[in-house]
């Protein structure tokens, strides 16, 4: 079980496009199964053509904030269960939604002021958690680490469903013959030549003459050398790439130091062929030694950047692992699970750190407090009115959710919705 965190500035266009068709009419039969709106009647609201009024609902301790609410104020969870297992139910779906906005407290049990929040279905081993970032009491939710909490509640939930996957037990493998490989002797000579010995069969001597070595047989046996007309640097480059096709082929060589190109010369990445491992350690320098809050953000960009960032990259790197393992070999579906849900898992860290370009432009000007402006789309009036009349932060009254009891009633009253909507990232 897997959770997907974003955030959304639009919660009229979220709601739009969950209640809509999807991409290419993926989304089926979409229903409200739970939530809680502090009074508001979402259960009744929950319909295609309610949908302005329950985003009103939702967003209304918001509108208290004024100035101080954030630009993204709607919490978006995204929660799927193992393809291979048998889908939930509505209600244990329901359930599934209210162990994790408790967890990450959202809406933790018996709290007055918790966020408002919905629950609702429109694709198969899926559901979409939405919730306002604004409490009750005017306070803001602080979603730090709520990407954590969420990967920890949905791995407790899978355990308890018999979810996660066992280990397979590993069938013994057929104890390996091992053949003593011939030892092959590269070496310089004081006359300057480069001579291999020890090449005694055909397949060592058909790569020695890939490499450029020369064959020559007589009463000393079978050697081979380099034309004596051969650069010192050639002499080096094809010794070396000779001796790494030998032992790609499980043969022992023995090439002499100043043949070695490797020990020749300080390879310019200090961790060999991994590169990217290399640049890695680079930009971790690079935020080390940041003297300032722009040095800083300009560093982090490099990692979280959302389509060139090294987060990104390696996500991709995943997907295209575990995608690969499908399409070499159809019965390596588990191993090409395990790849897809890493990949699930940094998206959940950048969903963690989503917001975190505007705090670190922050940092180091502690000193000016900084006033966020919040920016609103144009409203009807009377919708605005029907949705804020029902926040107890006004009327300072707690009235239980219409889906307390139960998620059947609520799923029933939601026909799916035909208009489509934007989708939000």
């Amino acid at each position: 079980m897997i959770a997907h965190l974003q955030r959304a500035s639009n919660t009229a266009g979220l709601l739009s496009y969950l209640y809509g068709p999807g991409e290419h009419g993926s989304h089926v039969s979409p229903r409200l199964i739970a939530g809680d709106g502090h009074g508001a009647p979402i259960g009744l609201l929950a319909e295609p053509g309610s949908l302005p009024y329950l985003a009103y609902a939702l967003d209304a301790p918001v509108e208290g904030l004024g100035a101080r609410a954030p630009e993204q104020s709607t919490w978006v969870c995204s929660v799927r269960s193992d393809p291979r297992r048998p889908d939930l139910t509505d209600s244990q779906w329901a359930t599934v939604a209210r162990r994790l906005v408790a967890a990450t407290r959202i809406a933790p049990d018996g709290d007055p002021d918790a966020c408002r929040w919905i629950a609702l279905r429109n694709q198969p081993r899926q559901v979409h958690v939405v919730a306002t970032l604004a409490r009750e009491d005017g306070s803001l939710h602080n979603t730090y680490r709520d990407a954590f909490h969420l990967q920890t509640e949905c791995h407790r939930i899978a355990a308890e469903l018999s979810h996660l996957p066992t280990a397979s037990h590993q069938m013994p493998h057929t104890q390996e013959t091992h053949v003593p490989a011939p030892s092959i002797t590269i070496t310089s000579e004081f006359s300057g030549s480069v001579l291999a010995k020890g090449a005694s069969d055909d397949l060592s001597a058909t790569l020695l003459k890939h490499a450029g070595f020369q064959q020559i047989e007589d009463w000393y046996g079978r050697r081979h050398r380099l034309p004596t007309t051969t650069s010192a640097d050639d002499q080096v480059a094809i010794a070396t790439h000779a001796a790494e096709m030998l032992r790609a082929a499980r043969y022992s060589v023995d090439l002499a130091p100043s043949l070695d190109m490797a020990r020749r010369s300080t390879p310019a990445n200090p961790l060999g062929p991994y590169a990217a491992g290399a640049e890695l350690l680079r930009l971790t320098d690079q935020i080390r030694s940041a003297e300032n809050g722009a040095d800083l953000r300009q560093a982090v960009d490099h990692l979280l950047h959302p389509e060139h960032g090294a987060l990104e990259r390696v996500r991709e790197a995943l997907e295209a692992a575990g995608e690969q393992i499908n399409d070499l070999d159809d019965e390596a579906y588990q191993l090409a699970d395990r790849f897809v849900f890493a990949a699930e898992f940094v998206i959940s860290a950048q969903s963690e750190l989503v917001d975190s370009e505007t705090e670190l432009r922050r940092v180091g000007h502690s000193q000016q407090p900084q006033i966020e402006t919040q920016t609103y789309s144009p409203r009807l009036p009377d919708l605005r009115s029907a949705a804020l009349a029902t926040s107890p932060a006004a009327a300072k009254t707690k009235v239980p959710s219409a889906l307390g009891t139960g998620a059947a009633d609520a799923s029933a009253a939601v026909p799916p919705s035909q208009a489509p909507g934007p989708r939000t990232r």
